[in-house]
């Protein structure tokens, strides 16, 4: 159990790193906040840095549950915006993820209307019962 999630958190860390490799510059900021999900997962700051210099196949780990699936593009969502710059191909690379997912376009849509790039717990929460309607449960 605890390796699918470490196997998860790390697919995950490779997908917002391909989002802010897409523009063909990765700010600071961006991976300020990747580190930071890494960290706060456990995953030491020497081995998130090594993801940053390449492209990665994306993967979705089969089996995530409804808050992994959300924290997902939840944090997508988050990073694209932190950059306060909305380019074309990052929101097909996020569409293309939450349709993976088993998310409709709708949800992509809710997101980035609301999410903002700091978000508390109650936000969190409201956004992920907002989003969960469009979650295909099958």
């Amino acid at each position: 159990m605890v390796k699918q999630k470490t196997m998860a958190l790390l697919e995950q860390l490779k997908l917002l790193v391909n989002l802010s490799r897409i523009d063909g510059d990765m700010a600071e900021r961006e991976k300020t906040y990747i580190t930071n999900i890494g960290k706060a997962n456990g995953f030491p700051e020497s081995s998130v840095a090594t993801l940053f210099y390449t492209t990665h196949e994306v993967i979705i780990p089969d089996n995530l549950s409804p808050d992994q699936k959300f924290s997902y593009l939840f944090s997508l969502v988050q990073l694209m915006k932190i950059d306060e710059r909305l380019y074309k191909e990052e929101i097909k690379f996020c569409s293309s993820v939450a349709a993976k997912l088993g998310y409709s376009e709708q949800a992509m849509f809710e997101l980035m209307l609301n999410v903002k790039t700091v978000v508390d717990d109650t936000e969190r929460k409201t956004l992920q019962q907002l989003t969960e309607k469009y979650l295909d449960k099958g």
